[in-house]
């Protein structure tokens, strides 16, 4: 296809962000052209746009760490022109344009093809996942597919007892509950989210759980031990409640911080109970790694996703980052280009 001179797309500045008019000579260098079709809306991608300097490290800035769609231009052999794609990078809308936008132009290393044939050892396997339903477990399910990756990397079994989620309506933590649940574990899910009680339970949670249940302010090192498990969305003094109340050799993953950047804990946790501290960076994982899950991911962890996402335009997603920004937004939002 022709390239058009200048695309629409979400741009970031010192001012603040909005709909703009953007050209291909200002964006990154990269050895592909993507024509977006879909993006995913990620808290981090709210930070980056309202220009956060700990995650947007440029601006202007387009904001965006999820992108799925059709290469249009390509200087590297592995990505041929009308091959469906997904793409992401650690640098990808925080260091370099990113995902909100019509067109992305990227490194060739951060595009992985999306087959349509069977399970291949170079490339994600994704004959189950259409370019939607990647773009929904974007970078939150895949953080989730992390953390419980780690679970059961770590001898936990489902018989071996409850597993909690903290932050569980948001992106990383339905995603967590749901595929939990699938392979047969016992979900507590905590929320503030009252009125997602229900949603909760319909996408697998056995019991719910509020903030402050999850959050003990008696500075006690060691609580009554509960969980064999814990996938920690949330940081702060919640992750410190979490660890102080898993069972002996519990495993715990961590992957955010909206509760706060610190931990205040002791080491007893760890040199009593043995309970393991897992952290999760998506942004970090090496090629091959990240095939190997989105392959994990596309067919034995494969599930419905009906119900846990909302889709809206481009036009719309100044709204949405608002909406996100102020915590009113629960599951996953897609944004359709």
């Amino acid at each position: 296809m022709s390239l058009p001179e200048k695309f629409r797309a979400l741009v970031a500045t010192e001012s603040g962000f909005g709909i703009e008019e953007f050209g291909f000579v200002d964006l990154d260098l990269g050895d592909v052209i993507v024509k977006v079709k879909y993006s995913a809306l990620n808290f981090k991608d709210s930070l980056a746009a309202n220009g956060n300097r700990g995650v947007a490290t440029k601006l202007p800035l387009i904001p965006g760490i999820d992108a799925v769609g059709e290469v249009v231009e390509s200087s590297d052999f592995r990505h041929s022109i009308g091959q469906q794609v997904l793409v992401g990078h650690a640098d990808f809308g925080t260091a370099h344009h990113g995902a909100m936008a019509e067109f992305v132009r990227v490194p060739g290393d951060w595009v992985y093809a999306l087959p349509q044939g069977s399970r291949g050892s170079s490339e994600i396997t994704s004959k189950s996942l259409d370019l939607k339903t990647t773009v929904t477990w974007g970078t939150a399910g895949f953080t989730a597919a992390q953390s419980v990756e780690k679970i059961v990397e770590h001898g936990i079994k489902p018989d071996t007892g409850e597993v909690l989620v903290t932050g569980a309506t948001g992106g990383v933590g339905i995603f967590a509950v749901k595929l939990l649940a699938k392979l047969g574990y016992k979900v507590v899910a905590s929320t503030g989210k009252t009125e997602r009680h229900g949603w909760l339970v319909e996408n697998g949670a056995s019991e719910i759980l509020t903030r402050q249940d999850i959050s003990d302010m008696s500075g006690k090192p060691l609580l009554k031990s509960r969980w064999a498990a814990a996938v920690d969305t949330v940081g702060g003094n919640t992750l410190a409640t979490v660890l102080r109340s898993t069972q002996p050799y519990g495993c715990v993953t961590a992957c955010g911080l909206v509760a706060g950047n610190e931990l205040p804990i002791t080491v007893y946790p760890f040199i009593l109970r043995g309970i393991t501290l897992c952290g999760i960076s998506s942004a970090l994982v090496d090629r091959d790694s990240r095939i190997g899950l989105w392959g994990k991911i596309a067919q034995q962890w494969n599930m419905d996703l009906s119900g846990i996402a909302t889709e809206v335009t481009l036009d719309e997603l100044p709204d949405a980052i608002a909406q996100i920004t102020n915590g009113n937004i629960a599951g996953r939002t897609i944004v359709k280009m």
